[in-house]
């Protein structure tokens, strides 16, 4: 809720940075590994070589996503650029997914025709250099990757602990080959894929997740509530719906309960105080429609809490809100919405059928008018 949370230069410097690193390191991994691979016609070295090359090519994509998500909004992108991160991460998540098949299809060519390679402590040196280098990367990236919520980094973090784990496990398969006599190449090779395959897989589905739409935190929610319904003259809040366009870039909306009897100025006046607050002190922009409830006819008031009951019973899950009395002596309707959460079994028209047949037993003369809305309900 922090307005500085992350401050865009501080986003911008640490993103250049770790480009600039991993760029840096992983061309003088990828040289040394591919060169002595080569030499030595150790497939899994001269392939763990072209995976730090690809990484180059994820660093200068990262590179470009938080350059471009910090570009202000424009006419032709109002909410800004905050998504160009997510977009990122989803061709760091391909370009790992293409090496891992590359890397998979070579394994397997040389399990089922081995090639002899030739032993060198000149390439454990370079190979155990590598692993601490990646375990720097992954620290580096993890750290502000969380402290700044930039999701490139946190894709570049995990493309980096799994860079690690390959690399460790082409290390001891030259290590126990060299001892054993069993040539390991080939199988290594086919398992550093899967891991790697698994790595850019979790990048991937993470990034298509954010770009789908992913459901507001639970805190962020209740921070919004809580905050709301401090202001005097809210009687409760409803609809509540919050949209992501990054760390710093979150639109909300919600439904405030409010006093029938409340003046039009002065429910205005409640709507504007809340929105400025939220604007002034929080990285959201929240946009506020007033509810008027009657509060002072104590046969609606009756008829509310008896529905809320009944609907209760249903479902313990289930909550109502925006409820009218509309009609007369002889018949009238119960009108009102109906706030579900995702995770109720029940589908939106048996709750409404239930929901009118609960309604009907309170008395022959009402209806129900019932609209569910599936909302995240904490």
């Amino acid at each position: 809720m922090d307005k500085n949370t992350a401050p865009a230069a501080l986003r911008a410097r640490m993103g250049a940075l770790s480009g600039g690193l991993g760029i840096t390191i992983n061309t003088l991994l990828a040289a040394a590994k591919i060169a002595l691979g080569a030499v030595t016609g150790a497939l899994s070295v001269l392939a763990d070589g072209m995976n730090n090359l690809t990484d180059c090519g994820s660093n200068v994509v990262s590179l470009i996503g938080l350059k471009m998500s910090e570009k202000p909004a424009d006419k032709e992108h109002p909410f800004g650029h905050r998504r160009a991160e997510t977009i990122a991460a989803l061709v760091i998540a391909l370009i790992v997914l293409v090496v891992a098949a590359e890397l998979a299809i070579e394994s397997v060519q040389k399990i089922f025709a081995p090639e002899e390679s030739e032993f060198s402590w000149a390439l454990v040196a370079v190979l155990g250099a590598a692993v601490a280098a990646k375990l720097f990367l992954f620290a580096f990236n993890r750290y502000w990757g969380r402290r700044l919520d930039a999701e490139t980094l946190r894709a570049t973090a995990t493309d980096s602990i799994s860079d690690a784990v390959a690399t460790t496990a082409v290390l001891l398969s030259l290590i126990i080959s060299r001892y054993t006599g069993f040539d390991l190449d080939g199988y290594m090779g086919a398992a550093v894929a899967v891991f790697i395959a698994f790595s850019g897989g979790s990048i991937l589905k993470e990034a298509v997740s954010h770009l789908l739409g992913t459901a507001p935190d639970a805190q962020v929610l209740r921070a919004i509530e809580a905050r709301v319904r401090a202001f005097e003259g809210v009687h409760g809040l409803h609809d509540l719906t919050v949209h992501s366009y990054g760390q710093d870039k979150l639109y909300a909306t919600v439904h405030v309960e409010v006093d029938a009897n409340m003046p039009l100025m002065a429910a205005h006046d409640l709507a504007d105080a809340i929105e400025r607050q939220f604007a002034e002190e929080s990285n959201i922009l929240l946009t506020v429609h007033i509810d008027p409830l009657v509060l002072d006819d104590p046969k609606v008031n009756r008829l509310r809490e008896e529905t809320e009951r009944a609907v209760r019973g249903i479902d313990p899950s289930l909550r109502i809100h925006d409820f009218r009395l509309v009609g007369g002596e002889t018949h009238a309707n119960l009108v009102f919405d109906v706030a579900a959460p995702f995770e109720c079994a029940l589908s939106d028209a048996q709750i409404c059928a239930r929901i009118k047949d609960a309604v009907a037993r309170m008395g022959d003369h009402f209806g129900a008018v019932v609209t569910v809305d599936r909302q995240n309900l904490d």
